[in-house]
């Protein structure tokens, strides 16, 4: 690139995020945000700290559900209290750099997020298929590899997609039709080519939008095919509830997004159904997880019968 090029590079000092314009009842669809947000934490800080200490918990399927926790945290914390600055106290405009930092970890986390429902298909693909074998195949080990792989890979995509941003050129205009820095509708609005930008954008969207489902679906086929082998029903039912926590969470992770395609063309309705297609699933998989797992449940009554004992004890005195 010449020095004349590099000059032209405008980069705004700020970007204006519309979030939801025009509408009577904004204020409170945010408050319903930051519901989900707080909901979101706490279910979440608890999941992380069940399997973190009880060392039953230590197991292959359960570091998976850890890292889906770590990111559905990182993505909430991401989004949602800076959409509350953003738009409760008034305050539309974002600098460029702190722009840039809103895009790259909403998408590191995001993207891990997707890349963990596979981890865990593959995982109840294992269990169910192949089940002599499953302690030989995932383990503890094998699955903390394949975790530090996907923070890695992931961190490092969305580093050099964030970073490439930095080539285009913002002179026309700096407004942002969504309610974060997203990185699609930044590509709508510079004034240079941006032709690498949508390249890599498709790519990773192939990577960690399209193929994931398309995978996930594969391994529910073989899983499918090795339950129709066992013989009796409730075998079958057995070997099925396995996979309904995950078969849940992939629901609430895939099916928002099916939704903003199905959904309104206009800006409002799309920042609506993009805002929940991002902050429902970390509220929903803790819940998810927590009511359909056994030794979770357990737990959660376990530690509130002891602080109600308690609670009974100090009133008593």
């Amino acid at each position: 690139m010449s020095l004349s090029e590099n000059i032209s590079i405008v980069h705004p000092e700020y970007f204006f995020i519309t979030g939801l314009t025009d509408t009577q009842y904004s204020t409170y669809y945010y408050i319903f945000l930051f519901i989900i947000y707080f909901i979101s934490i706490i279910g979440n800080l608890i999941v992380l700290l069940i399997i973190a200490l009880e060392r039953s918990m230590h197991v292959p399927m359960y570091i998976g559900v850890f890292n889906l926790a770590l990111a559905d945290i990182g993505e909430t914390n991401a989004l949602i209290p800076a959409m509350m600055k953003t738009f409760v106290f008034d305050s539309q405009y974002i600098s460029y750099n702190a722009c840039l930092a809103n895009m790259f970890f909403v998408n590191v986390f995001y993207t891990v997020q997707s890349y963990t429902l596979i981890v865990l298909a593959f995982d109840r693909f294992i269990a169910i298929c192949f089940p002599l074998r499953y302690h030989a195949i995932v383990n503890n080990k094998f699955m903390s590899i394949v975790f530090s792989v996907i923070w890695t890979f992931n961190t490092l995509i969305v580093t050099m997609s964030t970073s490439l941003m930095t080539r285009l050129s913002f002179c026309n205009s700096n407004v942002v039709d969504s309610w974060y820095c997203d990185y699609g509708r930044l590509l709508r609005i510079p004034c240079n080519d941006n032709s690498i930008n949508k390249i890599i954008a498709t790519i990773i969207q192939a990577f960690f939008i399209i193929a994931p489902p398309f995978i996930i679906i594969l391994s529910y086929v073989g899983i499918f095919l090795a339950l129709c082998k066992i013989t009796t029903w409730e075998g079958r039912l057995k070997a099925l509830k396995t996979c309904v926590s995950h078969l849940l969470v992939v629901g609430s992770f895939y099916l928002p997004i099916i939704c903003i395609l199905l959904s309104s063309p206009t800006i409002n309705g799309r920042i609506v159904s993009g805002s929940l297609s991002l902050a429902l699933p970390p509220m929903l998989n803790p819940i998810i997880y927590v009511l359909n797992t056994a030794k979770i449940k357990d737990l959660v009554r376990k530690v509130l019968k002891k602080r109600s004992v308690r609670i009974r004890g100090n009133v008593s005195k």
